[in-house]
């Protein structure tokens, strides 16, 4: 059955100046240099899916089920020990532990997220007088309902922008401060990219459903440094074998999903696939037309780079060459790299 054709939908207003005066004299002005084609009187047209789940969300939640699988066991334990000391039904924690991924798209609990884990804040006047133009500019031209998301910003001289849990876009007061409207709105179609492609979301549940074994694993440390002397080497061994168990779980339940020789490069794969949703979402950015933009804001990028290892150079400090296992561990690609692939666009 052929689904009904998407509703047009009046994305509003164009940019508008700040109404203070004063506030719009102290506050820098990048060049606004995006064409603003869907201001008053133009439709946009909504896609029938506003979001999908690519190969590389697919990527990360299969990664991350080890990390569940352990995780499961570490509630299961918990959950002994509640009803047995507590008397609390045991199914309760079972139960409410694979349910609370939800919260993901939780607008409060994303706030949460937003103001305590992220370090982000609501844009002021004068800030969200400048954002919301450009990302409805940019969520216009990819069909997206940009009002679904919130905006957020964070206080940094560092240019940076983020795609966190079901609907966070941040970036921060540097870039939304410094860089002109298309390079803005290069960076938010990035992060779009991340949102529309699962990414986001994909990647908080993993890190989500992997937090009981990652608590577990360090209140034993913890518990293992602050035992007095005499008593040390008993609970050393305690834990020891706790977490050699635990260990010795997580092993097996990502020998039994992947195989011994993918276990050996679990966090090599996960890297990669970090990478490649990277790429993906600057691919993103730029079959939204806005490739130029995102390149010049990669060369600015590595420019700044190549700027800060030379002054080490000078200032008398060694520069030491990342490794090959640190450049496979790491979770996005180098500029050269993702210029590289954003040649076909330009």
């Amino acid at each position: 059955m052929t689904p009904p054709p998407a509703q047009p939908q009046d994305p509003g207003d164009g940019p508008v100046p700040p109404s203070d005066p004063h506030l719009n004299a102290a506050a820098p002005h990048p060049p606004d240099d995006l064409i603003y084609e869907h201001g008053p009187g133009r439709r946009v047209y909504y896609t029938a899916h506003q979001r999908r789940v690519d190969i590389t969300a697919l990527g990360q939640l299969a990664l991350a089920l080890p990390a569940f699988l352990t995780s499961a066991l570490v509630v299961l334990l918990v959950s002994t020990v509640l009803d047995g000391c507590l008397g609390l039904p045991f199914w309760i924690p079972v139960v409410l532990w694979p349910a609370s991924g939800a919260l993901v798209f939780h607008r409060p609990t994303e706030d949460l997220l937003a103001r305590y884990l992220l370090g982000l804040r609501r844009p002021m006047p004068r800030e969200a007088a400048r954002l919301e133009p450009v990302w409805r500019e940019v969520t216009a031209i990819a069909g997206i309902d940009g009002a679904q998301y919130q905006l957020w910003v964070e206080e940094s001289d560092d240019l940076n922008a983020y795609a966190a849990a079901g609907h966070i876009v941040g970036v921060t007061r540097f870039a939304l401060e410094q860089l002109p409207s298309g390079q803005l709105a290069a960076v938010l179609a990035h992060e779009l990219g991340h949102h529309t492609g699962g990414h986001a979301w994909s990647s908080l549940l993993s890190q989500w459903y992997g937090l009981p074994g990652r608590a577990l694993w360090r209140a034993l440390r913890a518990m293992a440094r602050s035992v007095v002397t005499p008593a040390r080497c008993a609970v050393y061994l305690a834990v020891g074998v706790l977490l050699l168990a635990i260990g010795g779980l997580a092993s097996t339940a990502a020998a039994v999903l992947y195989g011994l020789p993918l276990l050996l490069v679990l966090p090599y794969l996960s890297a990669a696939v970090g990478r490649r949703a990277e790429l993906r979402a600057d691919r993103h950015a730029a079959a939204l037309g806005f490739a130029p933009n995102l390149a010049e804001v990669m060369e600015a990028m590595h420019a700044n780079e190549v700027k800060a290892r030379q002054a080490l150079a000078v200032g008398g400090e060694r520069l030491e060459r990342e490794s090959t296992p640190a450049r496979l561990l790491s979770t996005h690609p180098d500029l050269p790299t993702r210029l590289h692939h954003l040649r076909r666009y330009l």
